[in-house]
């Protein structure tokens, strides 16, 4: 999912970043990087402090608060698509020396639309979409120690994810607590982030980096 994300990072970039006159070129591929990162890094912070919920909602529409939230207006009326671009633009200013206008605009062209079609598709059931999966996704940025499978020995969260937005019949959940998921998820994440802390793997940011090399 990490490489589907940096996809769509690309796809978006095209004009955001490459065809962008106050961005570099020889910048161009480390400026997606760190746009992909903000992205999976701020979905895991996310998790790692308990919101799994909160990404649940933003794939299912309901992240703004009130309302549908995954429209370009909605997704940046939520508080971690707000974070995600607050965190952009300090890397743009801070790291690429762009004024903070540029920065600004960058940010928010490319974030919401990356994220907009990241929810688009893995809602859709169209074959050629089938790479989008709310499991691959949570899997990969919790070092895949969650409970997340299409299986009977894990919790479903692309079938859940199907039973909120009514995309389909979906199952029972099995007699999971969600708050019992959500504890899990929680300290997955967190575990996660803090062998990344160490260099205990490659982690996150080096897979990232390999897709825009």
């Amino acid at each position: 999912m990490l490489e589907q994300i940096s996809e769509l990072v690309k796809y978006y970039g095209q004009d955001a970043v490459v065809n962008n006159p106050d961005i570099p070129s020889e910048n161009s591929k480390e400026v997606m990087a760190e746009a992909a990162r903000t992205i999976t890094s701020g979905m895991q912070n996310m998790l790692a402090g308990g919101g799994l919920q909160d990404i649940i909602s933003m794939f299912t529409g309901r992240g703004a608060g009130n309302g549908q939230s995954n429209s370009i207006a909605g997704l940046l009326k939520n508080p971690m698509v707000i974070m995600m671009v607050g965190h952009l633009i300090s890397k743009l200013t801070g790291k690429f020396n762009m004024n903070p206008s540029q920065a600004s605009q960058v940010s928010n062209n490319l974030i919401p639309n990356v994220l907009k079609d990241l929810v688009a598709r893995t809602n859709s059931n169209a074959p050629q979409d089938d790479a989008f999966d709310l499991n691959d996704l949570i899997s990969s940025l919790t070092g895949g120690n969650a409970a997340v499978s299409d299986g009977s020995d894990g919790f479903n969260f692309q079938d859940l994810l199907g039973q909120l937005t009514g995309g389909s019949s979906g199952s029972s959940d099995g007699g999971f607590d969600l708050q019992d998921i959500i504890g899990q998820i929680t300290r997955s994440a967190q575990e996660n982030k803090a062998r990344e802390t160490r260099g205990a793997d490659g982690g996150i940011a080096d897979l990232i980096k390999g897709f825009f090399n």
